[in-house]
């Protein structure tokens, strides 16, 4: 991206297998490991010195993450929030403005196609934020709306600014956070170009999600770690990010779930009452996608469910299948990870409704390599509900000055 204009971007998207985000002349200089991913149109830092150390910048001070390959979409027009509430599951005429939801989206069968992230940046102008690509899906359910929707992926940046002491990094760098309460935005000037600022973020922590226009990128990234050298203000890449998430309990869509409009047979796809996201289904408002399936769902039930583990020993459930007490397959880990707050082995789950109960134990069956030898172990797992990790600090407010 250094040199290249959003302009010269849009002409010459069609020669570049892979872009450099906006901030990648600040990415690749600190990379030191030269780890690095594909994320859509992207490549982003996996780690940039050290996984553990960055992920304790998180814990303790605060880490940056360049988010800015997440897809956006700008929703606008007379008919925004109709052809909203008519595309998402949750009551979108709830969401303020300067508020921010989080919500899932369903095909006629009720089965979710993406989660993502709603900000309502004021009357009729809403940004939605998403892991995969909706501009198609959202065109087509759009028809008979008076809306206009346009893909600002490669126009606007966006740093997830995350920790305990990430609030006192944003105001001394002159964003003035401190009245912001979990999901609630606000609108800055920074170098004469308007961004927004959320009190959001996928690490359960207290964090913010900047956005800025591509051409004041740079300064942003100097001004913030200027700000935060005296707070130990490091990078993040993606392998300590999704440490984090999974201590939130966050699902991730091509992880946890498979997008539905992405399934080629029947029974990969999940519902939101199957990912344990049923609080975003309202079934009080008007009609809106895959709602008459839902409803016969809250009704009758639904035949799988999510499950946060604690697994028993030190070896990360990758991929293990899972058994209940009579040695029967009831489902298997989607993500797991060594959860270094918890001092745990931590997992996500797909289980079968129909082979377990709340009442039983479930077992998981490990497979790990050591000295190029294959060894299984079966161990218990606790459930547990809601979030492995969840600090205090993410909805105080004012945050605590560190």
């Amino acid at each position: 991206m250094s040199g290249i204009e959003p302009a010269t971007l849009s002409k010459e998207h069609h020669r570049q297998v892979a872009l450099k985000t906006p901030f990648h002349p600040r990415t690749s200089e600190l990379n030191e490991l030269n780890l690095w991913h594909r994320w859509r149109d992207y490549t982003v830092s996996d780690a940039y010195f050290s996984t553990a150390l960055e992920y304790t910048a998180l814990r303790n001070s605060t880490a940056v993450f360049d988010a800015s390959p997440l897809t956006k979409h700008l929703i606008t027009g007379p008919d925004a929030l109709l052809f909203l509430n008519r595309l998402m599951t949750r009551d979108v005429a709830k969401v303020r403005p300067k508020r921010v939801a989080y919500s899932v989206w369903c095909d006629e069968d009720g089965q979710v196609i993406d989660d993502g992230t709603l900000f309502h940046i004021s009357d009729g102008v809403y940004r939605l934020c998403s892991q995969e690509r909706q501009a198609n899906w959202l065109h087509r359910a759009a028809f008979g709306f008076d809306v206009a929707i346009s893909e600002e992926t490669h126009q606007v940046a966006a740093l997830a600014v995350q920790g305990p002491t990430s609030a006192t990094v944003l105001i001394k760098a002159g964003f003035d956070v401190s009245a912001l309460k979990p999901f609630e935005l606000n609108e800055f000037t920074f170098e004469a170009h308007k961004i927004q600022i959320s009190r959001t973020g996928f690490t359960g922590d207290l964090g913010y999600e900047v956005f800025c226009p591509n051409p004041v990128a740079l300064k942003l990234w100097d001004q913030l770690f200027s700000a935060g050298e005296s707070y130990g203000i490091k990078p993040m890449g993606t392998h300590a990010l999704e440490i984090a998430r999974l201590e939130a309990g966050f699902v991730q869509a091509g992880v946890d779930f498979l997008p539905a409009d992405h399934a080629i047979r029947a029974g990969r796809s999940r519902s939101p009452f199957e990912l344990d996201l049923g609080r975003l289904v309202d079934f009080d408002k008007p009609f809106f996608n895959g709602r008459a399936a839902l409803k016969a769902q809250a009704d009758c039930g639904y035949p799988r469910q999510l499950l946060r583990l604690k697994v028993k020993g030190n070896k990360i459930a990758k991929d293990a299948y899972l058994y209940n007490e009579r040695r029967e397959h009831i489902g298997s880990v989607t993500s797991a990870t060594w959860s270094p707050m918890l001092k745990q082995s931590i997992a996500l789950a797909s289980v079968n409704r129909e082979l377990w109960s709340r009442s039983e134990h479930v077992i998981a069956e490990i497979y790990y390599q050591k000295e190029l030898q294959w060894s299984r172990v079966n161990v218990s797992c606790e459930v547990i509900d809601g979030p492995f990790f969840d600090p205090p600090r993410r909805k105080q407010t004012p945050p605590a000055r560190v």
